[in-house]
């Protein structure tokens, strides 16, 4: 029997529809993946600016506003490898789904807080819903583009997104802040959570099919309580002093438990992290040059906020509008970044982002409290965030490269624990050698903001000087191939 003509006609129209909806649907789905990242990178500096005020109104001690700040990031880089596993073994968008719930949730109770207890309880579980979500993001954005190196640029775009959010979160906090209520701060990110998650099924695909095997408990158990125990003294590294026992204690701990969760890997059947992942030279760069790039970004973001307004006397708006250019400056990077990734090649693109970066470093390593804004310092705010934008990208394509299916959960949760991994360890160093120079500074004599003012200047010199090295490393490790050989089975 024949099907009437205007039936055929129909669904050839609706074929038709479908492939140019699924034609545009990778675009989407970026945007929608992007803003995820975005936001829960944001979520981390969005109180940076708005912190005097939460600790007026919440009674918060400085040791206490310490624990606020750092709680999303201690329990955001503790869970992530495993939020990344998890993700291959129940399903990326489902992993993505529920990682957004516990964050918009948390976010909410954040801004509804009103004691410490229930505020770091809060701030906590907003890391958790972020270590799921994280890796699951990054892992769909190589489910959603089929073509090599499309998927390749995209993930080289994905790469500088994490100073757009950094940067976001600090120009929000300032008008927030200043405008309406720092309670905002938290209302934003849970806003944006209700809105992915209302639209995440229509595009967004489910990912590649679970991987069918058992959860590895003792690799789980080690290198979450290892990274939390490490990640947890680090943060308080610059506040107390590396000789200190809260900070010792938990650092040498969590680095044994490391080393015992390595050891367990190396001889288990279905490891959390197998190290075959490692293999790969270009890998081991690429995850070196996201740890250095967010380390350099999270340091100006945190030493710079606070030398507007403490050595400045800037109010929260103006301290906003001060990293407007290096906002601009990194999204204006990251809209060729992506391409000249594939075009150039890991390489050069880390080299030249190290050499660039370096030199905003070093334009930022001129600090001092008579410091006038346009001058070294808007060089800095310039220069620096197009370096970190190349770096990002060069490195993210890097570590991203020739990934397997089946690890794509895992190679995004390895790779944002290096993104979070480098402003915790990084942001320790340069805290330490910014309190030891203003220490020596005010034995000399000088004033409080001059020494302070000049501390600063000199960790991000000290910064400097490892992104030069770090140039040469790169020029050296992959100056024989353009990419190593990846992942193998």
């Amino acid at each position: 029997m024949r099907e009437p003509v205007g039936r055929k006609r129909h669904e050839s129209t609706s074929h038709a529809r479908s492939d140019r909806l699924w034609e545009n649907r990778p675009k989407l789905s970026f945007v929608v993946l992007g803003v995820v990242q975005i936001t829960l990178i944001a979520a981390m500096t969005v109180i940076s600016v708005a912190l005097p005020a939460i600790q007026r109104d919440l009674g918060l001690s400085a040791s206490e506003l310490a624990l606020v700040t750092n709680a999303y990031a201690v329990s955001f880089c503790g869970l992530l490898l495993l939020g990344g596993r998890l993700g291959d073994l129940f399903g990326l968008r489902r992993a993505l789904i529920i990682g957004l719930v516990v964050f918009g949730l948390a976010s909410l109770a954040n801004a509804l807080a009103t004691t410490f207890p229930l505020m770091l309880a809060a701030r906590f579980a907003q890391g958790v819903g972020a270590a799921l979500a994280a890796p699951a993001a990054m892992a769909l954005v190589s489910v959603v583009f089929g073509d090599p190196v499309r998927r390749t640029r995209a993930i080289a775009i994905w790469g500088g997104l994490p100073v757009v959010g950094a940067t976001l979160g600090i120009l929000v906090s300032g008008f927030v802040a200043t405008w309406i209520s720092w309670r905002w701060s938290f209302v934003v990110p849970a806003l944006v959570a209700l809105l992915v998650l209302c639209v995440v099924r229509y595009v967004i695909p489910p990912g590649p099919t679970p991987v069918r095997a058992k959860l590895d408990v003792p690799g789980a158990v080690l290198v979450t309580s290892g990274l939390f125990a490490l990640c947890y003294g680090l943060v308080g590294a610059g506040e107390r002093g590396w000789a200190s026992t809260v900070v010792l204690a938990p650092v040498t701990c969590g680095l044994a438990l490391l080393a015992l969760f390595l050891l367990v890997e190396s001889r288990s059947r279905g490891p959390l992290m197998p190290l075959d992942f490692f293999r790969s030279r270009s890998r081991i760069v690429g995850l070196l040059g996201v740890m250095l790039a967010s380390s350099g970004t999270f340091t100006t973001t945190f030493f710079l906020p606070l030398y507007f307004q403490q050595i400045q006397d800037h109010t929260p708006v103006a301290t906003s509008l001060a990293f407007l250019p290096y906002g601009i400056a990194m999204f204006a990077t990251g809209l060729f970044a992506g391409r000249l990734a594939v075009d150039l090649g890991p390489r050069t693109m880390l080299v030249t982002g190290f050499t660039v970066g370096a030199i905003g470093l070093w334009f930022l390593g001129h600090l001092n409290a008579e410091s006038g804004y346009a001058g070294l310092l808007l060089a800095g705010l310039v220069v620096f965030p197009i370096g970190a934008a190349l770096i990002f990208s060069a490195a993210t394509a890097a570590a991203m490269e020739d990934v397997r299916p089946d690890r794509t959960g895992l190679a995004g949760g390895v790779l944002n624990t290096a993104m979070e991994g480098g402003p915790t360890i990084g942001l320790a160093v340069l805290v330490s050698v910014a309190g030891a120079h203003t220490a020596g500074s005010l034995a000399q004599g000088a004033s409080l903001p001059s020494a302070t003012a000049e501390g600063y200047g000199f960790a991000f010199s000290a910064a400097a000087a490892a992104y030069v090295v770090a140039a040469f490393l790169a020029l050296l490790a992959l100056e024989r191939r353009r990419a190593a050989p990846m992942d193998h089975p």
